[in-house]
């Protein structure tokens, strides 16, 4: 058995689970009567949220129980959590169907299959009213270790980025139950791996983290769901493709692929609410790439490279999410080491500003978001088993108008090796 390929901070997350183990687990938590496994119920008018750890290993950063269900409060941001809702192994990314009936996380494993090494991505029915999880079913992520997913604006297919087999691959939903099919693309990387240097790191940075192979480290479409990208840290490429929404297939863009600086690494992007921006975050070099976005072409033009770290600093850090206001105004991003999350002001060009920084109050925040009323930021910081919650908006007495700072609330949520959180709207 080969041992459970790891994230690119090199944090073990646990022991491998095979995917018999997996299997029998899902069958085990669908036995159990919800009622019983409740420990507190949502308040009322309270935002439900599901909070996706790494398990497995305690103490060797896979201190979570699988996905944890909490309420939100959306006056004053105070998290509750309510109960374990899914006890699987490793989901440390999940998504939610547009629909709002159906959940479905990786589970950054290496042995669900183990001709070739795969991991697995879990689909599961969600209950409205009280937010509980039912597993539907099990599928390969045809990839070791699977790090990103996401759901087709549309809803039919479901996008992996496998980071340890460097692959992607497309699921198909189905539109009965919510259940996931075999893979009808899979997109294995091969050569072309960047060097373990960035190119435009800060001073005296040894940020060296996934140059050793290709790395597919996330995938998502554009917002009208016609074109895919992914983006491979190895390679330093940002992968574009036309969605057949037919077979399933994603066909190569002209060109296929959109280079970065050698050895930055692409991890995470965001598209601007409008369409017409997206933003770029390199975890290596810790910078952000600001594009113009052809909506009809797939394609993407480079405006603007700047740093997500303040001036004068030196030394190294490893970006890790990068998301932007419902608005559209402000852009954030988060650096690990450094451990804060940096805003940035969106000019009518596209073009980002440096506002400044608020420190995440925990150690290496591996993701964050920002809560459906816009006034909430909560930070999974995964080395200190924390969710930290801070408030968006709050001006300085000082200061004319709002620039959205991060003003902490106060509160420390615990949860073991937090990797994301998402809010069921």
């Amino acid at each position: 058995m080969k041992p459970l390929v790891t994230h690119d901070d090199c944090i073990s997350v646990g022991r491998a689970i095979s995917r018999r183990g997996l299997l029998k687990s899902a069958a085990a938590l669908a036995a159990v009567p919800a009622a019983s496994r409740r420990t507190l119920a949502a308040p009322t008018g309270s935002i439900l949220a599901y909070v996706g750890t790494y398990t497995g290993a305690v103490g060797a950063g896979g201190n979570g129980q699988g996905i944890y269900l909490f309420s939100l409060d959306p006056a004053k941001g105070t998290l509750t959590q309510i109960k374990v809702a899914a006890a699987i192994p490793s989901p440390s990314w999940i998504a939610i169907h547009p629909n709002g009936k159906y959940l479905y996380a990786v589970n950054e494993i290496a042995n669900f299959t183990t001709t070739p090494p795969s991991g697995s991505v879990s689909a599961l029915s969600i209950n409205r009213a009280n937010g509980d999880l039912t597993m539907i079913n099990v599928v390969s992520s045809q990839g070791a270790g699977p790090a990103h997913l996401s759901v087709d604006p549309l809803g039919q297919f479901v996008f992996v980025a496998n980071y340890g087999g460097g692959s992607f691959a497309v699921l198909p939903i189905n539109q009965t139950n919510g259940s996931l099919g075999t893979a009808t693309f899979v997109q294995v990387d091969t050569g072309s791996v960047g060097p373990k240097l960035a190119t435009n790191p800060p001073q005296g940075s040894f940020a060296i983290s996934g140059h050793d192979a290709p790395h597919a480290h996330m995938i998502q479409s554009d917002p009208a769901g016609k074109f895919v990208f992914g983006a491979d840290l190895g390679q330093d490429r940002i992968y574009s493709w036309l969605l057949n929404r037919t077979t399933g297939m994603l066909v190569a863009n002209t060109p296929p692929f959109i280079p970065v600086p050698a050895g930055d690494g692409p991890r995470h992007f965001v598209f601007h609410p409008n369409g017409l921006f997206f933003y770029s975050l390199q975890e290596e070099a810790s910078t952000l790439i600001a594009y113009t976005y052809h909506a009809a072409t797939g394609s993407l033009t480079e405006q603007q490279m700047l740093s997500t770290l303040p001036p004068g600093f030196a030394g190294t850090n490893f970006t890790s999410e990068v998301r932007i206001a419902q608005d559209g105004k402000f852009v954030y991003a988060a650096n690990r080491l450094h451990d804060t999350i940096s805003f940035f002001g969106v000019e009518a060009s596209g073009r980002l500003t440096r506002v400044g920084e608020a420190s995440t109050l925990g150690d290496y925040p591996r993701s964050f978001t920002i809560d459906p009323t816009g006034n909430f930021l909560v930070s999974c910081n995964q080395r200190s088993d924390a969710l930290t919650t801070f408030r968006i908006g709050a001006a300085h007495e000082d200061e004319e108008e709002l620039t959205n700072r991060l003003v902490f609330t106060g509160q420390y949520t615990p949860v073991g090796s937090p990797a994301i959180i998402v809010f069921l709207t």
